[in-house]
């Protein structure tokens, strides 16, 4: 991590080496410790914070209260926020482990599922993948291991706090995943997508408010960004849906599910049918263990001026 912090705000300053000597404590810990008190820390804040135990709960109830119990959707929101606890807490060492020896904590599963050979013309394909928060989601940017030769790139929207903004990123860097700014870096992002041997991941479970597309998910209508659909169609990317499983304790899976069709018969599909599809990847991974998503996120709001293309 890097050591020095430039600014001249001693607050900045100040909460900047505080945060640093704090991780650098946590990386000092076996992953295990780590992991059970994140575990611990997520389960005080389901009975401390009460807007987002009521905002998962809700979206719980709304979205499986059909196939679980009260008691049930209770249980899995309390051990969401463990989870959540876990994860946070384990990217903080997790950003520690050399990459080439991620696979003491990281394996893959889906490797079928994509075509890592040659063209014709002798470039390597390219890929994006819809992400989501799921399982230690930041462990995306170690799965570089799996894929020799492969350069990865993601996004993320830049921190208000400048320390926070330069702590996160001198963690993140580590993975040497290229990491692009939403905000400023289109014009890096789309170079980046448009050359061969390449993989972009975008979440995108997330409420892309008065921009997105209305699509239903689990069944109620919500605000989805058509922008791997848009990326995967304008760079003639191999499309998939992308997610992390968690194992057990301290121990994740990188999964890649099947290719999403973007063309039918010589012809681009529609932008809602293609991130119709990856919706319904998603709904399905989160089946498998819904205790594995991200539930504290209102995902469902209802923005002003959503496009409403797509709505049932």
């Amino acid at each position: 991590m890097s050591g020095k912090f430039a600014s001249t705000d001693p607050v900045n300053s100040l909460f900047y080496y505080l945060a640093r000597g704090f991780i650098g404590v946590i990386q000092l810990m076996p992953l295990k410790v780590v992991a059970l008190a994140g575990r611990v820390g997520g389960y005080l804040f389901y009975f401390l914070d009460v807007r987002h135990r009521r905002v998962a709960v809700n979206n719980l109830l709304a979205s499986l209260g059909n196939s679980h119990s009260k008691k049930e959707i209770i249980s899995i929101a309390r051990e969401n926020f463990c989870r959540i606890g876990e994860v946070y807490f384990s990217a903080l060492k997790t950003a520690a482990i050399p990459t080439e020896k991620i696979g003491s904590v990281l394996s893959s599963k889906g490797r079928e599922n994509i075509s890592l050979a040659k063209q014709e013309d002798g470039s390597l394909p390219s890929f994006l993948f819809a992400m989501g928060h799921f399982g230690n989601f930041e462990l995306y940017a170690k799965s570089g291991v799996f894929v020799p030769g492969f350069e990865l790139s993601t996004t993320y929207r830049g921190f208000r706090q400048p320390w926070l903004e330069q702590l996160i990123l001198s963690l993140r860097r580590k993975s040497g995943v290229s990491f692009f700014d939403r905000r400023w870096d289109g014009g890096k992002l789309r170079a980046f997508m448009n050359r061969p041997g390449t993989i972009t991941g975008l979440l995108a479970d997330q409420s892309a408010g008065r921009s997105g597309l209305r699509l239903p998910f689990f069944g109620r209508p919500c605000s989805v960004t058509p922008a791997p659909a848009l990326f995967a169609l304008r760079y003639n990317l191999s499309l998939h849906g992308c997610f992390c499983r968690r194992l057990g304790l301290g121990r994740w899976e990188i999964d890649v599910g099947p290719e999403i069709p973007t063309h039918n018969h010589d012809q681009a599909r529609p932008i809602e049918d293609i991130m119709s599809d990856i919706n319904f990847q998603f709904e399905s991974f989160i089946l498998e263990d819904p205790a594995n998503w991200f539930w504290v996120h209102d995902r469902w709001k209802k923005p002003e001026r959503a496009d409403v293309r797509g709505s049932p």
